[in-house]
């Protein structure tokens, strides 16, 4: 795989989008279908951590690629949409960003 600002952005989206996935979908049910609230509290500081770091990645991005603002408020709106980021993947694979 290059290492472009791209690829690193579209597997930082991955990670990301992946943690959201994991404290909705597993961490939340667990919460309140089970009573153990550690594991939101747990979970959701991994996904924050992750999610800044995101949020530091699409500057970094930014700043070497020029993106206009539709990428960065693309990458930014995706992080709140579950499977928001796999969207997002396939825009930019159809992009000459990628290429």
């Amino acid at each position: 795989m290059k290492k472009t600002p791209i690829d690193r952005f579209r597997v930082m989206g991955f990670i990301e989008g992946g943690s959201l996935l994991l404290l909705m979908f597993i961490a939340m049910p667990i919460k309140y279908g089970l009573d153990i609230p550690e594991v939101v509290s747990v979970v959701g500081a991994i996904h924050g951590f992750l999610f800044i770091t995101y949020l530091f990645v699409i500057a970094y991005v930014t700043y070497k690629v020029r993106w206009s603002f539709k990428w960065i408020a693309g990458a930014v709106i995706a992080a709140f949409i579950p499977f928001g980021n796999i969207i997002l993947d396939s825009y930019l694979k159809k992009s000459t960003l990628v290429n």
